[in-house]
């Protein structure tokens, strides 16, 4: 499993522009690709929308080494309603509290130097007022579980994770594939996990000639399997294979083929200016308000 990576979280974002400014300014982050699509991914990516959509890739450096952000954005849809599914990603940047606090960005000291923020869409971020000698300031992302053991279970017996931390009283656990990369955090919850609209997904990536043998696996376990080995295209760039499980409470994976994977994720120089000239074009916001009508939500 040493091979296996944690590559992206993907999120879903109604107002592209405000969702921009707060990962490049507050959070930091550098736009590292850029990708406009003129119909639904077959691997439904962007949700269960089959229109215009857009994918943008946010994060602190190469994606070949840093865990970042997948932003998808449905023309036309202005808003997504939130579960408690998505607790929150982690991240290790004294930077970014600063910047939140010179942009006046809403910040709550949840605990002893450590702020929690929200992304438009009220995804929440934990950031921590530290800077780290290690390359990734992403740390964690914390997923809702109905049934800790079950999730454990799921995670480390099936998809191979390794235990970093266990608390059986506060009902957590932090898993990984490698002790260089941003870890999973499981948080028991009462009552059920509820992804309602606006539901992620969480990408890793493994050596492609593994993906059928994964899928058999989960064949063979009667668990979900949402979208079989498929080959997913970028217009210009590598083709990915990808099989796409949910865990027990739900919980989108993806698995993608590492070697073309990385061949796909390879910065794009002009992907702040793509995206910039992609939220000039797009006069929907325009097109609501001059016909008086809200936008869908999700």
């Amino acid at each position: 499993m040493a091979a296996r990576r944690a590559l992206h979280f993907v999120f879903k974002v109604g107002n592209r522009f405000q969702t921009a400014r707060f990962y490049r300014d507050v959070l930091g982050m550098k736009v590292l690709r850029h990708e406009e699509f003129e119909e639904g991914c077959k691997a439904a990516c962007n949700g269960p929308y089959d229109g215009k959509w857009s994918k943008t890739m946010v994060g602190f450096g190469p994606e070949d080494d840093h865990f970042v952000a997948e932003l998808t954005y449905n023309y036309g849809v202005g808003d997504y309603k939130l579960g408690n599914d998505f607790i929150g990603i982690t991240l290790a940047s004294s930077q970014a509290v600063s910047n939140a606090r010179k942009l006046e960005w809403p910040l709550t000291e949840v605990a002893e130097g450590v702020f929690e923020t929200e992304a438009p869409g009220g995804y929440k971020f934990y950031l921590q007022n530290r800077s780290l000698p290690q390359s990734d300031p992403v740390l964690k992302v914390t997923l809702a579980v109905s049934d800790l053991q079950k999730s454990l279970n799921y995670w480390c017996n099936l998809l191979g994770m390794k235990i970093y931390e266990k608390d059986e009283e506060k009902q957590r656990a932090l898993l990984g594939y490698a002790d260089n990369q941003c870890k999973l955090e499981l948080q028991g919850v009462k009552g059920g996990v509820d992804h309602a609209a606006a539901f992620g997904r969480i990408a890793f990536s493994c050596p492609q000639k593994e993906l059928p043998d994964l899928e058999d696996l989960m064949k063979r376990e009667n668990q979900k399997i949402l979208t079989p080995l498929v080959s997913l295209d970028t217009p210009g760039k590598a083709t990915v294979q990808v099989v796409i499980l949910a865990d027990p409470d739900g919980h989108e994976i993806c698995f993608v083929g590492d070697e073309a994977f990385r061949e796909l994720s390879k910065m794009d120089p002009e992907g702040s200016k793509l995206l910039d000239d992609a939220m000039a074009a797009d006069k929907s916001d325009e097109w609501f308000a001059k016909h008086n009508k809200p936008k869908a939500s999700g």
